[in-house]
């Protein structure tokens, strides 16, 4: 076989390969190590109720709007619970007219799609007209 320079001297090629394979194998055995403990911690948190962060909803007068005027949140909630969660990107109801293929016209597709799993997962308030759900996709114009 051959040599080649390893930078200190000539060290043979099949020497080179030995000992990069026993580094990938320590490298390899770390990394399993590591995802171990990680699994382990992560199993924990969840245990505990601290794996999923659940976000604060916003309580009070005026956070959400009636049923009869369409459901959903206010702005007064908008805005109390973008204070409450640091970071949010939580955004109103888009009830007017919307250009087609604008960002406003796909969240309201993306809406209308999503409400529409919430119509066939709860029945009943599918065919009650007065349900939050109905009045909320009647707001979106769904």
């Amino acid at each position: 076989m051959g040599r080649t320079n390893g930078g200190d001297g000539i060290v043979p090629a099949k020497e080179q390969l030995q000992q990069i394979s026993k580094e990938l194998t320590k490298a390899s055995q770390m990394h399993k190590r590591q995802s171990e403990k990680v699994q382990a911690i992560s199993r924990k948190e969840y245990a505990k109720g601290g794996g999923v962060r659940k976000p604060k909803m916003p309580t009070g007068s005026g956070m959400k709007r009636p049923t009869k005027q369409g459901a959903g949140m206010t702005e007064k909630g908008i805005k109390a619970y973008r204070a409450a969660n640091p970071g949010s990107k939580l955004k109103g109801a888009v009830t007017g007219k919307v250009k087609a293929g604008s960002k406003a016209a796909k969240r309201r597709k993306s809406y209308c799609a999503r409400s529409a799993g919430q119509m066939k997962k709860f029945p009943s308030a599918a065919k009650d007209p007065n349900s939050r759900i109905r009045q909320a996709r009647k707001r979106w114009k769904c």
